[in-house]
């Protein structure tokens, strides 16, 4: 019975010294820190600060201007810190920073703490890049059209949107004035003037002419909206109008938006629109099928047959449904392109979401063109003003995009149209549904035609 009381309480022993050791092992690894936001903000440094690691001796610091610390700021690669916080001085106003920290113990180091970024006060010395986008997308080994959709009224010969274009766009689309009802007056009777005055100046200047778009539910004019006719009477007006347009444009206009957001939002059916009602579910296939029989008839067989639509990377079921329209065009060989309208905000489609959308397109060999981009800097209404936050998030989301767009194969670009110049110019700030008081800035160039961080965003999404 001794003997056996012994063997219990020997057990019990090495246990306990078992488990104590292996305490000792989990409290001897050397934990990474956790950063805090940074404080005291001002226009040339921010204090950094991180919580306490127990065994600690010290603390290595890291300040970059870029998420991924492919560069440092001089003096903050690896900076040895003794405290639980460091004054990071010298740095431009107006920036973006980011800063991690490692906690040291002898030579060990621990892992990298989370990342935090800070932008600092004032406005930024740094200058903007003002290189020409076409000029630097000409000279990428596999270049693209450049856009910017346009009035008819802002292409006068010496204005700044005149020089603007022909210094920094290959490509132009026109906002509203190619839709369906400024051109169509009536049965057969058209006015061409502003259309034409769009056409003209990409056909002097040397640049692309998208053509957007031939059918769009939002842009019926009233004779057709209210035609009495029958429904195979309806389809040979539509018919007739398509053929018209492409007809008249042959030549000098490269491409068409065929067919304009013909997919709903919330059912992931096709849109309840006049066209539906009276056309059938066939319609979209008929629109394409009548612009290349416009095209092959007029001898203009490189014309490019694009289907356009919004928000299809974070709406699955509207891209699962926009997809199956485009499997059944290409099917019957009428379709070249996607357009993906890219009216986005500063937080979302993620990049991921982007690039398996338009990846899907280039899975079946179309050609692909973000054709209505703006970032929307203010989709909350949280600011009144154009903050150095969101002029450097909006940056970061143009240089993400234009990173996505250039890196798809050379066979499935096309062009990378923005819509719009100027912030103050843009639809985004005065649409009722959007919410918004006039407060957002979503363009490259602000209201006084001077370029913004979002241009340079551009630029560095082409390196």
């Amino acid at each position: 019975m001794k003997n056996m009381i012994l063997l219990v309480l020997t057990s019990a022993m090495l246990f306990l010294n078992s488990c104590s050791k292996d305490d000792n092992a989990g409290a001897d690894a050397l934990q990474a820190p956790v950063a805090n936001p940074a404080k005291d903000i001002t226009n040339t440094g921010f204090r950094a600060k991180w919580m306490y690691v127990s065994t600690a001796q010290s603390y290595l610091l890291d300040v970059s201007e870029n998420a991924d610390f492919e560069t440092f700021i001089p003096n903050y690669n690896s900076k040895p810190v003794t405290d639980l916080n460091e004054v990071v001085t010298g740095l431009d106003g107006g920036t973006r920073y980011y800063y991690r920290v490692r906690a040291k113990r002898n030579e060990e180091i621990s892992a990298y703490s989370n990342v935090i970024s800070v932008v600092t006060n004032g406005v930024s010395s740094i200058p903007e890049d003002p290189t020409f986008l076409k000029v630097k997308v000409s000279q990428l080994q596999n270049p693209f059209y450049v856009g910017m959709a346009v009035k008819a009224d802002q292409l006068v010969s010496g204005s700044p949107y005149d020089v603007i274009l022909k210094n920094e766009f290959s490509s132009i689309s026109a906002e509203y004035e190619m839709k369906m009802n400024p051109i169509s007056v009536a049965s057969g009777v058209y006015n061409w003037e502003a259309a034409d005055k769009i056409v003209t100046y990409g056909s002097n200047n040397g640049i692309n002419v998208h053509g957007h778009a031939l059918v769009w539910h939002m842009a019926v004019p009233n004779w057709l909206a209210n035609y009495q006719g029958t429904d195979a009477e309806f389809s040979n007006e539509v018919k007739k109008y398509i053929t018209d347009v492409v007809t008249h444009y042959a030549g000098k206009v490269t491409s068409w938006d065929v067919v304009n957001e013909a997919v709903d939002d919330n059912t992931g059916n096709l849109r309840n629109t006049i066209f539906l009602q009276r056309m059938g579910p066939n319609y979209v296939n008929q629109c394409f099928q009548w612009a290349q029989e416009a095209a092959n008839a007029a001898g203009d067989t490189d014309l490019l047959l694009f289907y356009n639509d919004y928000a299809t990377s974070t709406n699955i079921p509207k891209q699962n449904r926009m997809y199956e329209l485009i499997d059944a065009l290409k099917a019957s060989n009428l379709i070249d392109g996607i357009g993906f309208q890219m009216h986005n905000t500063y937080l979302s489609p993620t990049k991921s979401q982007i690039e398996t959308d338009i990846n899907r397109a280039v899975g079946k060999g179309l050609k692909i063109h973000i054709s209505e981009l703006d970032i929307q800097v203010n989709p909350f209404n949280d600011i009144s003003t154009f903050t150095n936050e969101r002029r450097l998030d909006q940056k970061d989301k143009y240089k993400e995009i234009v990173k996505i767009y250039n890196a798809i194969p050379a066979a499935n670009k096309y062009a990378l149209t923005i819509w719009g110049m100027r912030d103050n110019d843009s639809w985004i700030p005065y649409n009722a549904e959007l919410n918004h008081p006039g407060n957002d800035w979503p363009l490259l160039y602000d209201s006084n035609f001077a370029i913004k961080s979002a241009h340079t965003g551009f630029l560095q999404g082409l390196d």
